[in-house]
């Protein structure tokens, strides 16, 4: 794609650039969640030891002699990303504004993008200021959650019409995802709470939540034996049912995620929580949040879109 008509993509949208805009805010949301978590694996948490600048007398980095320069290229790079992140949310918004027919909902999720990096941009700089403590690390985190899921729904959203959503499942069925979402977000924030427990601080300096790593450890796995049992109950659920195969197929592809990523938290656990696998784990965790939100808005069907494209068109569900 060239300038030209990455410009046009935004500046005068079809329902499918809108679409693809969206889906680009999903992913670029994920990313940087993961390079995040890398930062702080690779102990380069106050690689740039100030903010909004990298050190107290510039904004790019400079020679230091506290700090590696490996750890000052890591941590500045990542505020770097932020810059794509804000491109890219800015170009949903601009994309929702200038649609015609222009569609309330979908500015109403736009705004959301830019609105939610400048929020992100600032709790960084306050996580920052605080030496990496491990609230306002693991509520970094949560943000960028809250980040994904607004941008997965307005990639649903742009794929299709605006007609009063109509349930494809049965009531209790889509209580039980709802149900679903609200287990793996509180999964997510147990696992923080390890995280913060853990010994992946960001930094030497950095100081961590003062309970017992094998019990939060433990209840953490608790809560994903939870979330994987409610996984199974909605496929089934689904299958006997005859729901429509998108939301079958989405319940599946949830659950091969989720058993995948219990594979590497037991494997990281004993092994000592290598850093290259808690990386994994948090790569992990962002697939099975995306993943839920997917089976969720597979329930519901808002009527087709023509032009955005076939991945929630429900013609070929069943």
């Amino acid at each position: 794609m060239n300038l030209r008509s990455l410009h046009q993509s935004f500046w005068t949208p079809t329902q499918r650039s809108m679409r693809s805009w969206a889906l680009a805010a999903v992913v670029v949301n994920a990313g940087i969640t993961v390079t995040g978590a890398a930062v702080r694996l690779t102990g380069s948490g106050l690689g740039c030891p100030t903010w909004p600048r990298c050190t107290p007398d510039s904004f790019i980095p400079v020679a230091h002699p506290e700090i590696s320069p490996i750890n000052t290229a890591i941590e500045f790079g990542n505020r770097m990303l932020t810059f794509l992140v804000l491109a890219v949310a800015v170009a949903c918004f601009l994309a929702a504004l200038r649609l015609t027919p222009r569609r309330p909902a979908l500015v109403r999720l736009a705004v959301l993008q830019p609105i939610g990096v400048l929020t992100q941009g600032l709790w960084g700089g306050l996580v920052v200021r605080s030496a990496l403590n491990p609230v306002t690390v693991s509520v970094h985190f949560l943000i960028s959650i809250g980040m994904i899921a607004s941008a997965f729904a307005l990639y649903a959203r742009s794929g299709e019409a605006d007609n009063p959503p109509q349930r494809l499942v049965h009531r209790d069925i889509r209580t039980l995802g709802f149900v679903l979402v609200g287990a793996v977000l509180t999964l997510l924030v147990a696992g923080v709470v390890v995280t913060g427990t853990g010994p992946h601080s960001g930094d030497e300096a950095a100081s961590r939540f003062a309970f017992d790593i094998e019990t939060v450890a433990r209840i953490h796995a608790d809560l994903v034996w939870v979330a994987v049992g409610l996984t199974i109950a909605l496929a089934f659920a689904l299958h006997v049912t005859n729901a429509p195969g998108l939301a079958r197929r989405a319940a599946l592809t949830l659950f091969l995620v989720e058993l995948a990523q219990g594979v590497i938290g037991y494997v990281q656990y004993f092994l000592a929580v290598p850093a290259f696998l808690v990386g994994l784990h948090v790569l992990g965790s962002t697939l099975v949040w995306i993943a839920t939100l997917r089976v969720v808005f597979l329930m519901r069907d808002r009527g087709a879109l023509v032009g955005a494209g076939p991945v929630f068109a429900h013609a070929e569900s069943r």
